[in-house]
């Protein structure tokens, strides 16, 4: 499926809410001037001319631009909200909603008519306030019935479904009582062959209704059918009398001069309306948590299932289980794609947020944001607002200069940030960079020894990775000054913390005089992931497959000790050593070691055995237990086992 496509649902979706938004609003509009309602009206309006023209359909664009003018002068009191507007607004509503349904059956979204109300749009706008009656450009899709027109409905002699005259009295405390007779009318089409009604059809559209509409209807829907068809809010009686089949007579009882009810005068696609597919739903957030622990728990007793297979070895299980596990195997990967989420939904959020620390600040910023569209799981989106809040904040306040200064330094006076996202194998990366002044590694190392982070020696012995490791410290700042958004040192360790408990990494990569980037690199998801599961001392631990680099023989020899900490040579790189004795009790006196990796760093962690690799269900620590420094979470394996989770980042 092309790109093109994955988001002509997107598109559709969110083209029948603002349809929606835009009828119920004008509905409003038409009783009288409505600031809210034209605001609303305006929003949808716009919002799906944008989406549109960023899908190339060009028909629909046009429309909703020319909307927008008329719109404009509502809204600025130099066009009078009438009917024949009203009434040509409403039009274009359908033309939209026809358009949409073209675009979701993989048309173009083009229509007939959409030129010509196009046309008519703008002979409201050269118009100005209107002008005269006679010389308003009126929308017209069937004509006035004449008074030879003006017949009934005749049925072939071979339908003998029962008749019935109804009268149906609208409250006169009601605001849109013809809208009420009109909702009746349309209920009754669907039980039956609505014969004649006075006044008619077209005429209560056109709001030539004075709260009575009495009608003739052939239907076999029955009595209690029809009045609950006809009754509804704001209707104050309805009246149902049987007159039973006859092809004259008594049957034709009603008045002489009732117009005749034509297909062309109900000018509103109900009909269309009632057949459409409802392919979009909204689902309550903790409704897809539910489902996903369920699938979290077939996930862990599938792997139950496999090792019962294994010991047993019954060729008949072994098919049935083979057929669990790809029915699983699918609900797990269908279920991560409904809870993916594209970074929209949250970097839509920064740009007033970087007008307004501009703004505060004294600075022009252009903010730019690329890959949106990327998804991730909510898990992982709940917590990457407020990391992503402070880097903003922090690349207006120290990164971007004020726009004198930039001038001076030979660039252009507003700063750029850039906000952008994208997919680096089984990661998500996101990029906040800046072209502001960068990080000046001296006053950082000046900084962390002013405020006792480290003694001179040893802050002239860090390297420029280490120093900018020191902007991560809880409480460090290198603002002079305290403001209302910066200066107190809460920031970038709160991005740190929040980056590392979503399993995530952050980077950063800074030139002075040139700008600023950090980078964040997140799983997809949390819940579900690929390990290794491996024995220290008899006891299992599981480490992430994305963590884990090589696993290799480790002989007693190799090792070597290098001041109070152990090393080994491998493939030409001095790794680490780390023996996990805290975690279980004793040292490995195996012959293997893992390297795992945590951004640049690498180290080694010896092992008794390798059992594989599984994929296995994530489950954070109990409140009652705590969190433990270097575990992330627990799992459950096939044999009910229950196995810390390593968390590489926090060891390393």
């Amino acid at each position: 499926m092309s790109e093109f496509e994955a988001y002509r649902g997107l598109f559709v979706a969110e083209s029948r809410e603002n349809h929606e938004t835009i009828v119920k609003s004008l509905l409003v509009l038409e009783r009288g001037v409505d600031e809210t309602a034209i605001d609303e009206i305006f929003r949808a309006v716009h919002t799906l001319k944008g989406a549109s023209a960023s899908m190339g359909f060009e028909e629909p664009e046009r429309l909703c631009h020319s909307m927008e003018d008329v719109l404009s002068m509502i809204r600025a009191n130099t066009l009078e909200v009438s009917q024949p507007v009203m009434d040509l607004l409403l039009a274009c509503t359908d033309a939209i909603e026809e358009m949409v349904d073209g675009i979701e059956s993989g048309g173009p979204g083009s229509h007939r008519d959409s030129a010509r109300l196009v046309d008519l749009l703008r002979k409201w706008v050269d118009l100005g306030s209107g002008g005269q009656e006679s010389s308003t450009p009126a929308l017209r899709t069937a004509p006035e019935p004449s008074e030879e027109e003006a017949t009934e409905v005749d049925l072939s002699a071979s339908d003998d479904r029962p008749r019935y005259r109804i009268l149906i009295r609208v409250s006169e405390e009601s605001a849109m009582g013809d809208v009420r007779a009109l909702l009746a009318l349309a209920n009754l089409d669907a039980l039956g062959t609505v014969i004649s009604s006075a006044p008619t059809r077209q005429a209560v559209d056109e709001g030539r209704f004075e709260g009575l509409l009495e009608l003739e209807i052939a239907s076999d829907a029955g009595e209690e059918a029809l009045q609950i068809a006809a009754s509804g809010t704001e209707i104050a009686e309805v009246t149902i009398a049987p007159i039973g089949p006859s092809s004259g007579g008594e049957s034709r009882a009603a008045p002489a001069a009732m117009p005749a009810v034509r297909e062309e005068d109900d000018r509103r696609p109900r009909d269309r309306e009632k057949g459409r597919e409802i392919k979009n739903i909204r689902v309550d957030i903790h409704q897809l948590d539910h489902i996903m622990n369920l699938v979290e728990d077939l996930v862990i007793n599938r792997g139950r299932l496999k090792q019962i297979a294994e010991q047993h070895r019954i060729k008949e299980m072994d098919e049935a289980i083979s057929v669990v596990d790809r029915s699983v195997s699918e609900l797990q990967n269908l279920m991560m794609l409904i809870r993916m989420i594209p970074l929209n939904q949250i970097f839509n959020r920064f740009p007033r947020v970087v007008r307004d620390v501009a703004k505060h600040d004294g600075k022009e910023v252009e903010f730019l944001i690329e890959g949106g569209e990327t998804e991730l799981d909510r898990s992982v989106m709940d917590g990457l607002s407020d990391p992503l809040l402070h880097l903003i904040r922090n690349a207006i306040n120290h990164g971007v200069e004020l726009p004198d200064v930039r001038e001076k330094a030979g660039k252009h006076r507003v700063g750029r940030l850039r906000l952008s996202a994208y997919r680096d194998r089984d990661n998500v990366v996101i990029e906040l960079s800046d072209d502001g002044g960068g990080i000046d590694i001296a006053r950082v190392r000046r900084k962390a020894v002013e405020r006792g982070l480290y003694t001179p020696e040893a802050a002239a012995l860090l390297t420029d990775d280490e120093v900018t490791g020191v902007l991560f410290q809880p409480g460090f700042s290198t603002a002079e000054t305290i403001t209302d958004i910066s200066g107190r040192g809460v920031g970038l360790d709160v991005v740190k913390s929040s980056i590392e408990a979503l399993k995530g990494s952050v980077k950063v990569i800074s030139v002075l005089g040139e700008g600023t980037r950090f980078e964040l690199m997140l799983p997809p998801t949390m819940a579900i992931i690929q390990v290794m599961i491996v024995r220290i001392n008899s006891r299992r631990i599981a480490i992430p497959i994305n963590s884990v680099i090589e696993v290799a023989s480790l002989a007693a020899d190799t090792l070597h000790r290098i001041g109070a900490n152990e090393a080994i040579l491998l493939r030409d790189e001095v790794l680490p050593v780390y023996r996990l004795d805290e975690m279980f009790g004793a040292p490995s006196t195996g012959g293997i070691i893992m390297v795992v990796q945590y951004l640049d760093r690498k180290c080694g962690v010896p092992l008794d055995l390798v059992e594989g690799q599984q994929e296995v269900v994530v489950k954070p620590l109990n409140r009652l237990i705590g969190s433990s420094r270097g575990v992330s979470g627990v799992t459950i394996l096939g044999d009910g086992d229950v196995v810390p989770v390593v968390d590489v980042n926090t060891m390393i």
